[in-house]
């Protein structure tokens, strides 16, 4: 049975803010972290009327916390939990794989990371603390941004929405926790900032695949299609508020849906009942890594910049100083990028971390390995430096494994970008 969506109506504006560089260094300050939520007996109160009203209610960023329900459900399904509730595979994982590039799979997303940040000061914030031009987008829009260290070295990549009045961030599930530490740390006493974790508090989905459109337009939601990636706006599902984006964190294709995990279940059913097929955290990172996808702790590392993780698409050259932002004029200023990742069609299974080498001198650094589909499509992701090697060249890996360099498709998106440029 259909589910229809309404959408809430939208009020566009755009603050203007005067920009200081205080990037660079934390300020001498105590941070701040706000508190979430509201009682249990108010959350079911606001539930029960939610549900009873037949009219659109605002976004609602303090749910219930999250219960195992939904969880619980897809066990019974079949799906595979893990003790720390990441569904790990529906037993489908070649299906699913082949769903993704012939039709629509949908994920759950909910162990990455959200987090919101709110308060007057908020967009000159964050343009001041990654990569992106946040003062460039206004409220309904959306980008990456990359959170790097002062030497321009790469934490992870966020998607970002602007709404009226907070900006959410979805980040990797490793880095949720040190992302939102770093960031209430560059709070000064006069910044008008708010960090709020609020992973538990919501859950995620994304569908990825061509015919991700059609569930779009099924589920009354063809407004969003052909609009700019992070493009988003609120909706309501069986009188639960959702959230729904142009793209997600785990490609620039699809669609993410940020809800109460009060609806969580209903959403994961509608959207199965319209042809999309379950993947699990299993399939996903196969589909990661044919993709070319940078993760943290596997690409995205201390010993790689934010440049030769080849990450163009999620950096301004011209918006000012920010943090890293005087390491990656000079690299590219003096040409100093010395390596690049690329994805590698390899013979056999290979370890991550195996030594590349290029007639017999190292040449870098395998990062990343998925046996493909069926077990017997091995494929890898690896830094190589630049004048060893490049794409249609042979290397070798670990000891004795050949492999072919080639493009991957998140990475043949990405678009150098030269000073003075549009961001």
């Amino acid at each position: 049975m259909a589910v229809l969506l309404s959408c809430f109506s939208h009020t566009f504006c755009r603050r203007s803010f005067i920009q200081t560089c205080r990037s660079c260094s934390p300020p001498f300050s105590q941070t701040r972290l706000s508190a979430l939520g509201s009682s249990h007996s108010q959350n079911k109160a606001v539930r029960r009327k939610t549900r009873s009203s037949i009219t659109a209610l605002p976004f609602d960023l303090s749910p219930p916390p999250i219960d195992q329900d939904l969880y619980d459900d897809m066990a019974v399904a079949g799906a595979k939990v893990s003790e720390d509730w990441v569904i790990e595979t529906f037993h489908n994982d070649d299906e699913a794989l082949d769903a993704v590039d012939t039709s629509t799979v949908v994920v759950d997303l909910s162990r990455y990371g959200r987090i919101r940040v709110s308060g007057e000061d908020r967009i000159q914030f964050l343009h001041n603390q990654s990569t992106a031009n946040f003062e460039a987008l206004s409220e309904g829009g959306g980008c990456d941004t990359v959170f790097v260290t002062p030497t321009a070295r790469t934490i992870d990549i966020a998607q970002a929405w602007i709404m009226k009045t907070a900006v959410t961030l979805v980040v990797s599930p490793s880095t949720s926790g040190s992302i939102s530490e770093m960031l209430m740390k560059y709070i000064f006493f006069s910044d008008k900032v708010e960090i709020q974790d609020i992973s538990d508090k919501t859950c995620l989905f994304a569908i990825v695949g061509p015919k991700s459109n059609q569930v779009m337009v099924d589920l009354n939601l063809g407004d969003l299609i052909g609009q700019p990636y992070g493009s988003h706006k609120h909706y309501n599902v069986g009188g639960n508020p959702v959230t729904v984006a142009v793209g997600s964190v785990i490609s620039e294709q699809g669609f993410s849906l940020l809800m109460s995990p009060a609806g969580a279940g209903l959403i994961w059913k509608t959207l199965l009942s319209h042809g999309t097929t379950p993947m699990g955290s299993n399939a996903l990172e196969t589909y990661r890594i044919l993709q070319g996808k940078p993760t943290p702790g596997s690409e995205l590392t201390d010993e790689f910049n934010v440049l030769e993780a080849g990450l163009w698409n999620s950096i301004s050259l011209n918006k000012g100083c920010y943090k890293g932002q005087e390491t990656i004029a000079r690299l590219i200023t003096y040409d100093g990028i010395k390596q690049k990742l690329w994805g590698i069609q390899l013979s056999s299974p290979v370890e991550p971390g195996s030594p590349i080498t290029v007639e017999g001198k190292k040449a870098g650094k395998l990062t990343s390995y998925t046996a493909g589909k069926r077990g017997n499509e091995h494929f890898g992701l690896g830094y190589i430096k630049k004048k060893a090697a490049s794409k249609g060249d042979t290397v070798m890996i670990g000891d004795g494994i050949s492999g072919m360099v080639v493009d991957v498709p998140y990475l043949a998106r990405q678009h150098p970008l030269v000073p003075n440029s549009k961001p």
